[in-house]
């Protein structure tokens, strides 16, 4: 099913690639996700209203089924009352820290190695349906909710940042390559295309307080990395790290109970 709005998101998202030159002369691929950055550590249960809204309808011994799950801190944090879990990702290696996690934990675990909804078929139906920072990589919007939709029993919670993660990279593509970066779509694009789906669906903002900490030179890398730059610019990248913290991350919470 396609609606005006569901077109609006998959003609808008498109504007975050990176300009063809810049792609042909990066030293490497910048479309990176590491997994040590992915790796569930700290507190898992911050009541944030993506947390506090699956919790409402889990009852212990119930089922999460995490999509794009990477390391599984959004699955991770409902357990308890949640004790079996469904990790589904296209990185094995995020696979792996998923199943350990769950192991060390002492929860029973599936994981389904693949793109989302491509193996749909193949993952199993679960009490409440994560999907943590995901949407902003999902051009085609309709299928990839309604495949969220058919594999919750009861809810499915989406996290996406309000705005597209890449923005916190836009005023140092202007500086390092004089590139102005899109503003579309947002996480109000993404709840009225769901909205406009038949979903009864609802969205709650919130702001998640990031404390100051020296930049590490991973932090480094992986900025530079993703700005297609070579490690010639790792200091002036500190630099602008340094002289810009990032505060507070500006969240948004998508839920709605199985239609």
């Amino acid at each position: 099913m396609s609606t005006p709005e569901i077109q609006l998101w998959a003609e808008t998202l498109p504007g975050w690639g990176i300009p063809q030159h810049i792609l042909d002369s990066a030293p490497q691929s910048p479309w990176i996700h590491p997994v040590a950055a992915f790796t569930p550590e700290g507190n898992l249960f911050v009541d944030t209203p993506s947390r506090l809204r699956a919790l409402e309808v889990l009852r212990n011994g119930d089922s999460v089924l995490d999509v794009g799950c990477g390391g599984g801190r959004a699955a991770f944090g409902l357990t308890p009352p949640a004790t079996h879990v469904v990790g589904v990702d296209h990185q094995q290696d995020m696979l792996y820290v998923f199943a350990k996690e769950a192991t060390h934990r002492e929860l029973r675990c599936v994981t389904v190695l693949g793109d989302w909804p491509d193996v749909v078929d193949e993952t199993p139906s679960c009490d409440v349906v994560t999907c943590h920072h995901v949407l902003y990589n999902v051009a085609q919007l309709g299928a990839f909710v309604d495949a969220l939709n058919s594999r919750a029993d009861k809810r499915v919670v989406i996290e996406i940042p309000q705005q597209h993660p890449l923005s916190s990279l836009s005023a140092m593509w202007k500086k390092f390559w004089n590139i102005d970066r899109p503003t579309s779509p947002t996480s109000q694009h993404a709840f009225e295309a769901i909205r406009s789906l038949g979903y009864d669906a609802h969205i709650e903002l919130f702001d998640i307080e990031t404390p100051v900490s020296p930049v590490t030179d991973q932090d480094v890398e992986f900025t530079r990395i993703r700005l297609c730059l070579t490690a010639e610019r790792d200091n002036d990248i500190r630099d602008f790290i340094e002289n810009n913290p990032v505060t507070q991350r500006h969240m948004a919470t998508i839920w709605w109970d199985r239609k």
